[in-house]
C-alpha cells in the first residue's frame, strides 16, 4: 500500500493538502521497482497551474504507454509547505509514488514562463539535487528542460544538464532508449550526455563554450565536444492529420488526469492545431511553432467523446493560438453542439476572431449574461497595428463589437501593449479613443434593444522583445517610461465621454523588467537568478509574492547592467545568446520583418501568401496545403 510522504499533522496544517496526495481520476499506477526508467515531470508552479498544462498531460500519457517507463508528476510546493519541508528536512516527492525526486532517473522541467525561474531552483533545492549541473554526481537525476522558454536556455544554462528544443513526441522515446542502453552497458552520466547530444533537438550547455567581446556582447559560441552539433534544430511533428493509428500525432491523452481541486483550466482540452498563420511580430509562439499543422477533424470528434467520457468534465475547450484559422472549425463546432446538446456540456472557444460565425456559435454555447467577449487589438492606432503586423483594422474591431452588442453581449475586454517599437503619444492616446468608439457602437443600438449598460475593460501589458521574433533586436522601455505611457493612456481615458463605462488596468512594470532580462539574457544572467533565489525570490509569477527589491539586489550583487540587456537596441549582425538554435524561421526573414515593421509594412498571413520564412523545410503543414 502506498504511504503518503506527508503525515496527517502536516497535511492538516497546510492550505489545500489535495495538491500533494495524488490518486486523482486517471492517475497512472505502476510499481516503481518494475520499470527501467523513472521520469519525474515537473511544472515549476503550484498544482492548480501545472495541472492545466496540456504539454505535461500529453507527455505523461506518452511516457506511461511504455511498460519500461514510469512517468510521475511534481509541482512547486506552495510557500506554507515549502517552509515545513525545509524545517523538517522532508525531500520533495512525486505525486504518484510519493517517493523522493532524487531517486528518479530524470527530472523534466517545463519552462513556460520566465517568472517561474526561481521556482525551478526551489524544486532542485527541495529535491536535494545540486543547483549547479557541474556539481551533480552519478546519484543525481538528469535534469532536462523544455517548453517555450527553452528557446533561450542561457539564463538557466548553469542549472540544467540538457534542454530539448521542440515537440516532445518527436525524440523523447529515443532519449529514453539511449538512457537504457547506456545504463545496461555500465556507462557513466557523461557517457549518456554525449550520446544524448547526438539526438536532434538536444542541447547540453556543458558541451559549449562562450567568449565575449570587451563590450559584453558574445564573440563566439562553439561546441567543445565532438558529439555536440554547432546548431540545435527544433523538432516538430509534421503530420498531425494522418489516419494511421500508430502515427506520432496520436500521442494524445484519451484519459487525461482530472485534478482533485479546481484547476485554472478545469476542463477537457482538445488541441485542434499547432502554430499560427498570422505572423504578429511581437509573438514568439507564432514564430517558433511554425508551420501551422492541423489535426484531423474526425480524429478530434473521436477524441472529444472519449475524453469527456473518461473524465466527467462538463466543459470542452478547443486549444489553438488562433482557433478561427482552423479550416474545419465550423464542422467540428457544429458536431460538438449537436452531439452534446442537452447533456450539460459547455464548449469553450478561446482565441476566436469576432465575426458573425463565431458569435452565432458562442450564442449557442455560452450564457450571454455571464460571459464577456475579448478582442486583442494590441495597439490603439492603425499605424502601430501595421508595425506589429496585427492584421486587424479598426473597421473589423468595431464591426465585431457591433455584431456582439446586437447579439446580446454588453461586456467587452480589450487587450493592448505599451512600449511597442516606434510608439508615439498619438498611438497611446489611441487606446482610449478606440475604447470610446467601441462604447459609441453600443449606444448606437436603440435603447429598447440594449442589454443594460456597456462595460469595457481595457488592459495593457508592457512590450517585451522576445527571441526569434522580428523585434528581438528592439530596445525595451525602462520602468519609468512604461509608467509614463500608462499615465498618458489613463489621462486620456478620463477625458472620454463614456469614461464611466470604461475601466483601465495595466501590468506591473517591475515584473516586465525582470521578464525582459530573463527572456533576453545570456549565461551571465544565471548567477543573478541564483542570487535572487538565495535572497528569497519565489513564485515571482504571483503579484502578491513578487519582490522587485530582492531582484534589484541580486542584479546589483552580480554586477548585471540592466541597460545592456533591456534598453539597448541590438545590431542585426550581433551574435545573440540564442543564435545557436535553429527554429526553422530564418534570421533573414526576421531581419526583413524588422525592416517591414520600421516601415509600417504589413506582411500577408501564411494562407494568403508565403513569405519565405523558412519553415517550409520541415516538409509539412500550411506550407504544403493545396500542393500536389
Amino acid at each position: 500500500m502506498r504511504k503518503l510522504a506527508l503525515p496527517d499533522e502536516i497535511l492538516l496544517s497546510i492550505d489545500k493538502p489535495e495538491r500533494y496526495i495524488g490518486n486523482e481520476v486517471n492517475m497512472v499506477w505502476k510499481n516503481p521497482r518494475d520499470v527501467d526508467i523513472r521520469f519525474a515531470m515537473c511544472f515549476p508552479d503550484v498544482y492548480e497551474i501545472g495541472m492545466s498544462h496540456l504539454g505535461i498531460q500529453i507527455l505523461y500519457d506518452m511516457f506511461n504507454r511504455r511498460d519500461d517507463v514510469y512517468c510521475e508528476r511534481v509541482y512547486s510546493p506552495w510557500m506554507d509547505l515549502d517552509k515545513v519541508m525545509r524545517e523538517k528536512n522532508i525531500p520533495l516527492f512525486s505525486i504518484e509514488s510519493q517517493e523522493p525526486i532524487k531517486e528518479f532517473d530524470f527530472l523534466g522541467i517545463t519552462l513556460q514562463y520566465e517568472m517561474c525561474y526561481a521556482n525551478v531552483l526551489q524544486v532542485l533545492d527541495l529535491s536535494g539535487i545540486p543547483l549547479l549541473a557541474n556539481e551533480r554526481t552519478e546519484e543525481d537525476p538528469i535534469v532536462i528542460g523544455g517548453g517555450p522558454c527553452a528557446y533561450n536556455p542561457e539564463p538557466l544554462a548553469d542549472f540544467f544538464d540538457m534542454f530539448y528544443m521542440g515537440e516532445g513526441e518527436k525524440q523523447y522515446y529515443r532519449l529514453l532508449d539511449l538512457y537504457k542502453e547506456n545504463k545496461k552497458a555500465g556507462g557513466t552520466r557523461l557517457d549518456y550526455l554525449k550520446k544524448a547530444a547526438t539526438v536532434p533537438g538536444v542541447y547540453i550547455p556543458a558541451f559549449y563554450d562562450v567568449t565575449y567581446h570587451e563590450d559584453g556582447t558574445i564573440e563566439s559560441f562553439e561546441p567543445n565536444t565532438k558529439e555536440a552539433p554547432k546548431k540545435i534544430v527544433k523538432q516538430l511533428i509534421t503530420d498531425m492529420s494522418s489516419t494511421d493509428p500508430e502515427a506520432e500525432y496520436n500521442y494524445y491523452p484519451r484519459k487525461p488526469l482530472v485534478p482533485f481541486i479546481k484547476a485554472t483550466q478545469d476542463r477537457v482540452v482538445l488541441e485542434i492545431q499547432r502554430g499560427c498563420i498570422r505572423g504578429c511580430r511581437f509573438c514568439q509562439a507564432g514564430m517558433v511553432y511554425r508551420p501551422v499543422r492541423e489535426r484531423n477533424v474526425e480524429y478530434l470528434k473521436e477524441l472529444a467523446y472519449e475524453m469527456l467520457n473518461s473524465t466527467g468534465h462538463e466543459e470542452i475547450s478547443l486549444s489553438s493560438l488562433s482557433s478561427s484559422d482552423y479550416s474545419q472549425l465550423e464542422e467540428l463546432v457544429n458536431y460538438l453542439i449537436d452531439e452534446f446538446h442537452g447533456k450539460g456540456i459547455n464548449i469553450s472557444l478561446p482565441s476566436l476572431r469576432i465575426d458573425s460565425f463565431s458569435l452565432d456559435v458562442m450564442s449557442k454555447v455560452q450564457d450571454i449574461k455571464k460571459s464577456s467577449l475579448t478582442f486583442a487589438p494590441e495597439a490603439g492606432s492603425q499605424r502601430l497595428r501595421n508595425v506589429i503586423n496585427k492584421g486587424l483594422t479598426e473597421e473589423v474591431i468595431l464591426k465585431g463589437a457591433s455584431l456582439a452588442f446586437k447579439g446580446g453581449w454588453n461586456r467587452v475586454k480589450l487587450y493592448f501593449m505599451l512600449g511597442i517599437p516606434t510608439e508615439n503619444e498619438e498611438d497611446m492616446k489611441g487606446i482610449a479613443e478606440l475604447c470610446e468608439k467601441v462604447a459609441e457602437v453600443y449606444y448606437e443600438i436603440p435603447k429598447q434593444e440594449r442589454n443594460g449598460k456597456v462595460q469595457i475593460t481595457a488592459s495593457s501589458s508592457f512590450f517585451i522583445p522576445k527571441p526569434f521574433t522580428p523585434f528581438q533586436w528592439a530596445s525595451m522601455c525602462t520602468k519609468e517610461q512604461f509608467l509614463d505611457r500608462a499615465k498618458v493612456v489613463n489621462t486620456r481615458m478620463k477625458e472620454m465621454l463614456n469614461k464611466k463605462s470604461i475601466k483601465y488596468n495595466w501590468h506591473e512594470a517591475d515584473v516586465s523588467l525582470i521578464e525582459g532580462l530573463l527572456a533576453r539574457g545570456d549565461r551571465k544572467v544565471a548567477k543573478t537568478v541564483l542570487r535572487a533565489y538565495e535572497l528569497g525570490c519565489l513564485y515571482d509569477a504571483w503579484s502578491d509574492s513578487f519582490d522587485f527589491s530582492k531582484w534589484q539586489q541580486a542584479i546589483d550583487d552580480t554586477d548585471i547592467d540592466m541597460d545592456f540587456y533591456i534598453t539597448r537596441e541590438r545590431d542585426v549582425d550581433e551574435l545573440l545568446p540564442w543564435d545557436f538554435i535553429d527554429v526553422g524561421v530564418s534570421r533573414e526573414f526576421l531581419k526583413r520583418e524588422w525592416e517591414n515593421a520600421k516601415n509600417e509594412r504589413v506582411t500577408p498571413n501564411c494562407r494568403m501568401k508565403c513569405s519565405g520564412c523558412g519553415a517550409a523545410r520541415f516538409g509539412g503543414g500550411v506550407c504544403f496545403e493545396n500542393k500536389n
